[in-house]
């Protein structure tokens, strides 16, 4: 059977298509309501597909006496260390190790961390390279919690080292972020938002629940950035409340070489939150509090890529006091206004 001769439903995805299943439904011209039924499921999933887009979202939050470390490694020998800093007396909640992966992978490679081997993975999310393909990178978030709370619950304090291996050399490298909880340390919120930032702009906001006061020298609040698939002048723009906060994210920070396999970054515990504005010097881990005015409620982050092809995969938060994260949602595209309309067409022939 030719293309041409194919009920419309099972050769395309296009607009002009799915109005004549709109025209056959209004009309009532399909022969069974089984047939009915079969166009009106193919049209709601088109829409459904047609209503996804990359974002980064708000993956977990933690409010209390909490602290952070973050870390990244890459290198195309695939093997190497990642670390995290905790100090003593702290009691890991929670540690997320994330791999990226490009070059349009169907499914993940195996990491193995201090001896463990992660072959299954918690959640994977995709990201474009628009004239490239539609899922040119492919991020991988697995819970290691029980891995490396054992080692640093009780420990010294300090710098510790998780050995890494990867199976697939399309892999760009790690990001380990490790949330702890210690008596004493000041009330804040630690946000881990995840997935694959938009290249043409993505936007969050930090929802204070008392306005903030940066007349208090204890005030902070701070975003780490990882980024993979980034060197070269590659780079995304940071914007706070309108105001540029940098021009320069990205570059193979945590990458051992300049080469694809490495091309990695992720704001880290040894990384200067005052990063200077320059491409081989901002470590994407940023001070916002300059951008912060005092009495502010909410601040607005919004990232672009113009270079089309660096995956902002996770954008950690730590700011003082207690804090929501939400991100604007894309209006729903007309394809998905059209398959829910077909629906209630479908659901209303089926009462008559």
């Amino acid at each position: 059977m030719t293309a041409m001769h194919m009920p419309c439903y099972a050769v395309a995805k296009t607009p002009s298509c799915i109005w004549k299943f709109a025209i056959l439904l209004r009309n009532h011209t399909m022969k069974t309501a089984k047939q009915l039924l079969k166009v009106s499921a193919v049209v709601a999933s088109l829409a459904v597909s047609g209503m996804a887009s990359a974002s980064l979202t708000t993956f977990q939050t933690f409010t209390g006496n909490y602290g952070v470390s973050s870390d990244g490694w890459g290198g195309t020998d695939q093997s190497g260390t990642i670390s995290a800093s905790v100090p003593a007396g702290a009691t890991v909640v929670a540690a997320y190790l994330y791999s990226a992966m490009y070059s349009s992978p169907t499914a993940m490679g195996d990491v193995t961390l201090d001896g463990t081997t992660i072959n299954s993975w918690d959640q994977e999310y995709t990201n474009a390279i628009p004239s490239v393909s539609d899922t040119f990178f492919r991020t991988g978030r697995k819970d290691v919690t029980a891995l490396v709370k054992p080692t640093i619950d009780g420990g010294p304090g300090g710098v510790y080292d998780f050995s890494l291996r990867e199976s697939d050399s399309r892999t760009d490298g790690e990001a380990l972020i490790v949330v702890y909880e210690m008596a004493g340390l000041e009330v804040s919120t630690v946000a881990i938002l995840d997935g694959g930032a938009a290249l043409a702009g993505d936007s969050t906001q930090v929802n204070f629940s008392d306005p903030v006061d940066t007349t208090d020298p204890a005030f902070f609040a701070e975003m780490r950035l990882g980024i993979s698939f980034s060197c070269c002048n590659q780079k995304s723009n940071v914007d706070v409340n309108g105001q540029l906060l940098t021009n320069n994210a990205g570059n193979n920070d945590d990458g051992e070489l300049v080469a694809n396999g490495s091309l990695i970054t992720m704001g880290g515990y040894d990384d200067d939150l005052l990063n200077p504005n320059a491409y081989n010097e901002d470590d994407e881990r940023y001070n916002l509090v300059p951008f912060i005015n005092d009495g502010d409620s909410k601040i607005t982050v919004d990232t672009d890529n113009p270079s089309n092809d660096d995956n902002i995969f996770v954008a950690l938060f730590h700011v003082k006091g207690e804090a929501t994260f939400t991100q604007d949602v894309p209006a729903p595209a007309p394809l998905a206004l059209l398959g829910l309309s077909l629906c209630g067409l479908f659901a209303r022939s089926r009462r008559k």
